[in-house]
């Protein structure tokens, strides 16, 4: 795959911009999926300070070769400190924020324990909890990071065209999800963004069933969510089809999400409330008398993790912005008929959306 090169230092003075609005003079970051956006290191352990005057990073022997030339590679400048005990690293991050009066933390990805054990590590200075100041900034995703999920969204299509052929020979939910993931993993794919759904039949009514062991029948509605990482970044996508033609309450499922679904698509654009969207699809289903059978949000930004901001859900309070990436994904789930869900990853226009999930919707595997 050619991607353009990401721009990954930049993004530091846009936090550093950040500060005043969250009350601190340095945030200690503390997410990996942050702490990838801010720096471009990949590992498993790492903690990042960023003050005004620059930028602290440290992690353990495993990742030193690997630190300095992710982060060399990504043009950031930082004080580079591998520490073999937790105790080497506090002291590096507290040398490093001499003198500032508030260090924010990442409320959200700091539980209860590791907050009293930070306090003590940066004497008179007042710990500030922030909230999802780093999350903000990648709301709004580059050029560069959609086309990762483009060619993310793209191995799904793929995979997807490779393995619904075989819904009609009777296979196990497992073992179409197993295809799924080796499909999109030849395609080069680095990982799953999720474990895959595959739900066939009664296992359909349920939104995140497991893939079982059980087989696909004839005439059965089979729900498919999967998606797959390229580059750090994911996809998502879900498509319903039908083992033969579907019986009459199956066909009215699917007319009825396919409808909501493309009422909801149509209302994504900059400028749009995301409770709006939601809306889009859910008067639809509303109006059909299924509403109680739609039991989940309509959508969700994806980028570095598969569920991230913004949300796309009644009681959600954003806007959308051009350069969202966000899913729309109405689903009705009836219990003894079966369930349905169509979704789709676009990115928010000026005037619209670009779909990046191109799979075709056809119900019928024959």
């Amino acid at each position: 795959m050619n991607l353009p090169p990401l721009s990954v230092a930049p993004r530091l003075d846009r936090l550093r911009a950040a500060f005043a609005a969250a009350q601190v003079d340095a945030l200690l970051v503390t997410r990996l999926p942050n702490i990838r956006y801010l720096t471009g290191f990949t590992g498993s352990a790492a903690m990042v300070l960023v003050t005004e005057q620059g930028v602290t990073f440290t992690t353990d022997g495993r990742y030193t070769e690997q630190s300095g030339e992710q982060l060399a590679a990504a043009g950031v400048e930082a004080q580079i400190e591998i520490g073999a005990t937790q105790a080497d690293q506090r002291d590096a991050l507290a040398a490093a924020a001499a003198g500032v009066a508030r260090v924010g933390l990442e409320a959200h990805g700091v539980t209860w324990a590791q907050q009293r054990d930070i306090a003590g590590w940066f004497g008179a200075a007042e710990l500030v909890a922030t909230d999802h100041v780093v999350e903000t900034l990648r709301l709004v995703k580059e050029e560069a990071e959609v086309a990762r999920i483009r060619a993310a969204c793209a191995i799904g299509d793929a995979a997807f065209a490779e393995v619904r052929p075989m819904l009609a020979d009777g296979p196990t939910e497992q073992e179409v999800a197993l295809a799924l993931e080796w499909a999109m993993r030849t395609r080069g794919a680095s990982g799953n963004s999720f474990d895959p759904i595959v739900a066939a039949g009664p296992n359909a009514a349920k939104p995140h069933a497991r893939p079982s062991a059980r087989r696909i029948e004839p005439g059965e509605l089979v729900v498919l969510d999967f998606g797959c990482i390229v580059d750090g970044y994911c996809s998502d996508m879900t498509r319903t089809v039908s083992v033969g033609p579907p019986n009459a309450a199956s066909q009215r499922l699917v007319d009825v999400v396919r409808e909501a679904q493309a009422n909801g698509r149509d209302a994504v654009r900059a400028g749009a409330a995301a409770a709006d969207v939601d809306r889009a699809c859910r008067d639809i289903i509303d109006s059909a008398g299924l509403g109680e059978y739609f039991v989940h949000s309509t959508g969700h930004g994806v980028g570095l993790e598969i569920h991230e901001a913004p949300r796309v859900a009644k009681t959600a309070g954003d806007t959308l912005e051009a350069g969202f990436v966000v899913t729309v994904e109405p689903g009705v789930y009836v219990p003894g008929v079966g369930g349905v869900r169509v979704e789709d990853t676009l990115v928010v226009t000026y005037d619209g959306a670009d779909p990046l999930t191109l799979a075709p919707k056809d119900l019928v595997v024959a």
